[in-house]
């Protein structure tokens, strides 16, 4: 399974991209609704960037996909031009955080193509796409799972089966839920503390070896103190991930009060016009000052 092509080709596609190269795989096409983005990454990488997602797939043994939420990931599969076109015999990687029944139903439409779909939801960013450090999720048959092995290893550094089609979906979820809480409690505790003439750096490292460490304190607490947002993670995806999570809990019959108010801050800041910051462009909401 050598003939890799790419559909979505944003930062995180186009980083995996250039690693799936680098392990010594064959990109053969890659294709974004953008087709400016699609273009200049074939210029670098010396592959095609066909007009059609039919043309992308042909080539491919695998087709990699890297969308941005659900009506992308339908689009790609079920549009007037999708990859299901290119015929059977197929896998699909399916990486995008998108709702679990999306997953569950683009399973069954490979399937009755010929084809294999499998999900392989990422906890990590762009840095871990482009050195292949990703931590994957995956979801599907086992079988499927087997067969695009290879295509994992190159990709992540750790590789989780977590069930069927869904499941990861459904952890992927959950685990950016928690994430999103994480963020906004962080931007409060720094707000305030910084409302009480506290030094910030002082608070993270007191923050950092007592109950109130996290990831997020590493990643996003001094950017935080010091405004710099330029995004990995964003808040307009922050916004979309929190509210996948809780539509899972309505179904659940769960009530999910911190989910449904980080999502509130989330959407604030999409409202703003600022859904393109660093989810660490939460604190513009919480410091005083700052608005």
């Amino acid at each position: 399974m050598k003939n890799v092509s790419i559909v979505g080709v944003g930062r995180m596609g186009a980083n995996m991209a250039r690693r799936l190269r680098d392990q010594g795989f064959h990109v053969c096409a890659v294709f974004d609704a953008h087709r400016a983005a699609a273009e200049a990454l074939a210029a670098e990488l010396a592959c095609a960037a066909p007009a059609t997602l039919a043309e992308t797939a042909a080539p491919a043994e695998a087709i990699v996909t890297v969308v941005t939420d659900d009506a992308a990931q339908r689009a790609v599969f079920f549009g007037a031009d999708n990859l299901l076109a290119a015929g059977p015999g197929k896998l699909f990687l399916n990486c995008a955080t998108i709702s679990p029944a999306v997953h569950v139903e683009i399973e069954a439409a490979a399937r009755n193509a010929g084809c294999a779909s499998l999900e392989a939801c990422m906890a990590s960013s762009i840095p871990q796409a482009r050195d292949g450090t990703l931590y994957l999720m995956c979801g599907g048959e086992p079988e499927v799972f087997e067969r695009a092995r290879p295509l994992l290893a190159a990709l992540g550094s750790t590789v989780r089966f977590v069930g069927a089609a869904g499941r990861a979906a459904q952890v992927k979820a959950l685990v950016n839920m928690v994430m999103n809480i994480n963020t906004a409690a962080l931007a409060e505790g720094l707000g305030l503390a910084d409302a009480l003439g506290l030094d910030l750096t002082m608070v993270r490292e007191i923050f950092g070896g007592t109950g109130a460490n996290s990831r997020v304190l590493a990643t996003d607490g001094e950017d935080m103190q010091n405004r710099e947002h330029s995004c990995y993670f964003s808040a307009a995806h922050a916004a979309k991930d929190s509210g996948i999570a809780l539509e899972l809990a309505r179904e659940a019959g769960l009530n999910l009060p911190l989910a449904a108010a980080t999502k509130a801050q989330f959407d604030r800041l999409v409202a703003a016009g600022h859904g393109g910051l660093d989810k660490s462009g939460v604190a513009e909401l919480t410091f005083k000052g700052r608005g």
